[in-house]
């Protein structure tokens, strides 16, 4: 059975990641991505998060809580993922980007390039050895296609002495479906 796009983020994920390790949800969105690296971190763990709208981290915060997650096992920050560096130290197991706009919110506010190429050299800077990136893409909306672009550019430009790169997704699907780009840090 094929996975689809987000499902295969998510095993990669969990086959890089230990309990007691520090993750990152470049963009929190409702949470979901949040509640998945909590479970695998445990509350040893920690889970940072960001997002530039404060309805995103209330609602992260609010899945966490409510999945049992005392308020130190996470922290999420109102601000740009481009300003990752700046609240993160690593080593990092594990950065999801998910990239696009909040689900039932408004469709103005999205990811761009301009803010995720420097989220994305941040992350990976930060990644340990055999530490895990993903980005979902979407390339359906408007400017999604563009900012799909630019992180293909961006990971088929990456050092292969550095990281192994791969991009997975539907080829038959139609309407611009996403697509996932995964890194795994190799130094």
């Amino acid at each position: 059975m094929l996975l689809r796009p987000l499902e295969m983020a998510q095993e990669m994920v969990r086959g890089a990641v230990e309990s007691g390790e520090t993750v990152v949800d470049a963009t929190l969105g409702n949470g979901n991505d949040a509640l998945f690296l909590a479970k695998l971190v445990g509350e040893q763990g920690k889970v940072l998060g960001f997002d530039v709208q404060q309805e995103a981290v209330d609602a992260s915060c609010s899945k966490l809580a409510e999945a049992g997650f005392s308020g130190d096992a996470f922290q999420f920050n109102c601000v740009g993922h481009e300003l990752l560096g700046e609240f993160t130290e690593g080593p990092l197991a594990a950065v999801m980007f998910n990239l696009g706009y909040l689900p039932r919110a408004d469709k103005a506010v999205i990811t761009t390039a301009e803010t995720t190429l420097p989220a994305l050299e941040q992350a990976l800077s930060l990644l340990r050895v055999k530490g895990v990136l993903t980005v979902m893409c979407y390339p359906g909306h408007e400017g999604g296609g563009a900012e799909a672009e630019a992180v293909l550019q961006w990971a088929s430009h990456l050092a292969r002495d550095e990281a192994r790169v791969m991009r997975y997704g539907m080829l038959n699907a139609p309407n611009c479906p996403p697509f996932l780009v995964a890194v795994e840090k190799v130094k």
